[in-house]
């Protein structure tokens, strides 16, 4: 494992983290009520999906990786760039518009959002079918670390900061995917 494997990943890491970011923000911003206990185990059903979905995504990739190992580079480039833009348009949607407002952030509701914002690293998942298991394993810590991280800062940012912040950590999200994207493909291709 070398230098660009780590930054990739850490890149990688931040992007997928934004949407669960995003909702935790939103959580801040209806959660006042939220005890600390509650707050780090949001925080933890995030990460932990955020983790489990790649994994799931290798293992469909692995399956198939004879018949798309030569189309990895624009495999990576299509689902990255598709997500990119989904999550920038989102975030340029949700602008203008107020946050919806959650009465209760329940177990069933944390689970229902982690999930959501966890299906583009299932995709990105099968993209690490050329890794070695190592390589992956390591990928899904930093995915997962990162993503806990970031959900206790979009809780606190969103109880302090929400309205001023609004959508732009999810358009930056998809902007840092794009970039990935691209890198990937143009260091497979040249």
């Amino acid at each position: 494992m070398n230098f660009e494997f780590y930054f990739r990943t850490i890149c990688l890491s931040i992007g997928l983290a934004m949407d669960a970011s995003v909702i935790s923000m939103g959580n801040g911003l209806n959660g006042n009520n939220m005890t600390r206990k509650k707050v780090f185990f949001m925080a933890f059903i995030f990460a932990f999906f955020q983790a489990i979905m790649p994994v799931i995504g290798f293992f469909i990739g692995y399956a198939i990786l004879g018949v798309i190992k030569d189309y990895i580079p624009y495999i990576a480039l299509f689902l990255l760039t598709i997500i990119g833009y989904k999550m920038i348009i989102e975030g340029i949607k949700k602008e203008d518009k107020e946050q919806e407002s959650i009465k209760e952030i329940t177990f069933l509701s944390l689970v229902i959002q982690a999930v959501a914002s966890s299906i583009y690293a299932l995709s990105i998942g099968i993209t690490f079918a050329e890794y070695s298991l190592s390589m992956m394993i390591l990928s899904t810590i930093f995915i997962s670390s990162i993503t806990f991280i970031m959900c206790l800062l979009g809780f606190y940012l969103g109880k302090k900061f929400g309205k001023v912040l609004g959508n732009k950590s999810e358009i930056l999200g998809g902007v840092i995917l794009l970039i990935i994207g691209l890198e990937i493909f143009v260091a497979s291709v040249i």
